[in-house]
């Protein structure tokens, strides 16, 4: 699955060291906002520090995240995961959604003239109005 958002939360990173196995591990959990008319927000994590280096995630970065979701049980009570496993910069954001900078909108052609609708028109319009 994939969701684009702008990054409103950077979480400090936490490691340690896996009982199981003896090797290290760090995870990096950031909030990703969805620009719609109701924005969601959503956790995930990246696991691993070559991930973290490789993604670089900053704050206030507008970001497409695709991830996976799985939940585990532990003592009676499930919990889920949303990891991220690929990052894409530049993404494009939905048309007309709310970003945190507005640019001002710059036409590139001419606009058209105004049609004058007054000279020459039918009086038997078939329009109620």
């Amino acid at each position: 699955m994939e969701i684009t958002g702008k990054i409103i939360a950077v979480l400090p990173a936490r490691s340690g060291v896996s009982a199981r196995t003896g090797s290290e591990w760090k995870v990096q959990e950031y909030v990703l906002e969805t620009q719609e008319q109701y924005p969601r927000k959503m956790c995930f994590d990246v696991f691993g520090s070559d991930k973290i280096d490789q993604f670089n995630i900053q704050l206030g970065e507008v970001l497409t995240v695709s991830f996976d979701i799985d939940a585990r049980e532990y003592q009676g009570r499930w919990y889920n995961s949303i990891r991220a496993w690929k990052v894409d910069r530049g993404a494009s954001m939905p048309m007309g959604a709310p970003t945190a900078v507005e640019t001002p909108f710059a036409p590139t052609a001419q606009p058209a003239a105004p049609m004058d609708f007054s000279a020459g028109g039918d009086s038997n319009d078939d329009l109620p109005f």
